[in-house]
């Protein structure tokens, strides 16, 4: 498959919502654009990917 692409763009509120409207479903390359207002990222949860302590044990640096 070809890569998917992707961009943002930050404009006032009165552009973006006339850019969207105008650009929603219009073709480049033959491929269709999909437009939409960018959005805060779920909290997916998952694994802990924190540094931590991975060493254990005591250690005296003094």
């Amino acid at each position: 498959g070809r890569f998917r692409g992707f961009c943002f763009v930050e404009m006032p509120d009165s552009e973006a919502l006339a850019a969207i409207e105008a650009l929603d479903g219009q073709e480049i390359d033959g491929r269709a654009l999909r437009i939409n207002e960018a959005r805060p990222r779920e909290d997916r949860g998952g694994g802990n990917r924190g540094g931590g302590n991975r060493g254990g044990g005591n250690r005296n640096w003094g």
